[in-house]
C-alpha cells in the first residue's frame, strides 16, 4: 500500500484545532499587538523603531517590562539599545505570539520563570536572549 499524499498546493494540516495559528489565534496575536503599542506610546521615553518586523520602544521604565525587555504580540518593550541577536530572539517570541495567540501568556506563565527550564525561551535560544554565555 502507498501513503496518501495531500494535493498539490494543499494547505498542511493544524495541529492544535482552531486555536493554533488560526484565525483566533492571530485574532489574539493583534489585540496584544495593540496592548503593546499602547503600553509602549504611553511610557516610552527613547527611539521608537520598526525593525526586523517588530516595533520596538526603547527608554521604558524598567518596571513596565520583564527581565531585559518583553515581547507584546509585535512590539517589544525596553529600556535599552537592541542588538540584531537580541531582536531575532524576540522575532521568536513574535511569532509564538501569532501561533498561540492570547493563551501564550498564561503558556509562558505555567512554563516557568526560569528561562533555562521554559521552553518558550529555549525555543527562542537562550544565548540570543542573553541567559546564557555566547559560545566562541
Amino acid at each position: 500500500m502507498s501513503e496518501a499524499r495531500p494535493a498539490v498546493g494543499a494547505r498542511p494540516r493544524r495541529s492544535g484545532g482552531p486555536f493554533l495559528d488560526s484565525p483566533i489565534s492571530r485574532l489574539g496575536y493583534w489585540y496584544a499587538t495593540l496592548t503593546g503599542l499602547v503600553w509602549g506610546a504611553i511610557w516610552s521615553t527613547g527611539k521608537i523603531e520598526r525593525r526586523g518586523g517588530m516595533i520596538v520602544f526603547r527608554g521604558m521604565p524598567a518596571w513596565t517590562f520583564g527581565r531585559g525587555g518583553s515581547c507584546v504580540g509585535g512590539v517589544y518593550l525596553t529600556n535599552q539599545n537592541v542588538s540584531d541577536r537580541v531582536l531575532g530572539h524576540e522575532a521568536v517570541h513574535k511569532r509564538q505570539w501569532q501561533r498561540y495567540g492570547m493563551l501564550f501568556p498564561l503558556m509562558y506563565g505555567m512554563a516557568g520563570r526560569d528561562p533555562l527550564r521554559n521552553r518558550f525561551e529555549i525555543e527562542a535560544g537562550l544565548e540570543a536572549g542573553g541567559y546564557l554565555p555566547r559560545r566562541r
